[in-house]
C-alpha cells in the first residue's frame, strides 16, 4: 500500500510549491493526485462548460509541473475549499492533503493558510504544507524530525519516510530540516489531526516543510502501513 496524496492546486501564488512538496512525497512512495475546488456552478450551460475546460486546463498544467502525466485530476465544485477537499479525500481514501503557505509569507518560510487551518483541527487527514519558494532549485528531503510523542504515529512516519529518501532522522527542528513531521495533540481523537498551540507555533516559524498527522496514525510510505495505536 503507498500513501494517497491530494495537492491542492489552482495556479496561484505559491501553489507551485505544494506540486513540488508533493513530488517529494511521491518520491516516498506516494501516489499523487491533483484537486482544484470550484465554488460555484455557472447556470448558463456553455459558461459551465467552459469553466469546466479551463479547470481541467489548469490541472493539466500542475500535472506538468509534477512530471507524473499518471497523475489524477478532480474538478471538485463546493463554496468551501476544505470541505470539498476533505469530501474527495474521503471518497479517495486519502492519507495526506498538500497546501502551500499563504500568498503574504516570506521566502523560505511557511504559514497555514485558511484552508489548512480548518483541516488542522478535526480532519481525518494528514495534512502538508509548504514552504515559499520550495519549488525554487531542486528541492530534496535529507533531515527529517519527528515532533512529538516518541511512541506516536510522527516518529514511525518520520522513520518511514527517511527510509524511503535515504535520509535521516534528526532530533533538532533547526534551519537544516527538510520535514518536520509532526503529531496531533495528545488529547485529539484517534485518527484526527488537532494541533497544539506549540505545534502551530513551530510551524509559524519552520523553514522547512511540515506534515502533520493524525492522532495515532502511521503514514503508509515505504514499508510503512497505517496504524492506529493509541491506548
Amino acid at each position: 500500500m503507498s500513501a494517497n496524496i491530494i495537492v491542492s492546486y489552482d495556479g496561484t501564488a505559491n501553489e507551485d510549491d505544494a506540486i513540488a512538496l508533493g513530488r517529494l512525497l511521491a518520491a516516498a512512495g506516494g501516489q499523487v493526485s491533483l484537486a482544484y475546488v470550484r465554488h460555484i456552478h455557472e447556470p448558463d450551460r456553455d459558461r459551465e462548460t467552459l469553466a469546466e475546460a479551463e479547470a481541467q486546463e489548469l490541472l493539466e498544467r500542475g500535472v506538468q509541473l509534477l512530471g507524473d502525466p499518471q497523475a489524477g485530476r478532480y474538478v471538485v465544485t463546493d463554496r468551501s475549499t476544505p470541505e470539498g477537499l476533505a469530501a474527495l479525500a474521503e471518497r479517495l481514501g486519502a492519507d495526506v492533503i498538500v497546501f502551500c503557505s499563504d500568498s503574504h509569507t516570506a521566502k523560505g518560510h511557511v504559514s497555514i493558510g485558511n484552508s489548512a487551518a480548518r483541516l488542522l483541527e478535526g480532519a481525518t487527514t494528514a495534512i502538508a504544507i509548504a514552504p515559499v519558494d520550495l519549488a525554487e532549485g531542486d528541492p530534496a528531503i535529507r533531515r527529517v524530525v519527528a515532533v512529538g510523542d516518541t511512541d506516536g504515529g510522527a516518529s514511525r512516519t518520520a522513520e518511514a519516510l527517511a527510509s524511503a529518501l535515504g535520509a535521516t532522522v534528526v532530533p533538532v527542528a533547526d534551519e537544516q530540516a527538510d520535514l518536520l513531521v509532526i503529531d496531533s495533540r495528545p488529547e485529539a481523537q484517534p485518527g484526527h489531526v488537532a494541533l497544539s498551540a506549540s505545534a502551530e507555533h513551530l510551524i509559524e516559524i519552520a523553514t522547512s516543510s511540515v506534515l502533520v498527522v493524525p492522532r495515532g496514525v502511521v503514514l503508509p510510505f515505504g514499508r510503512a502501513t497505517v496504524a492506529a495505536s493509541v491506548a
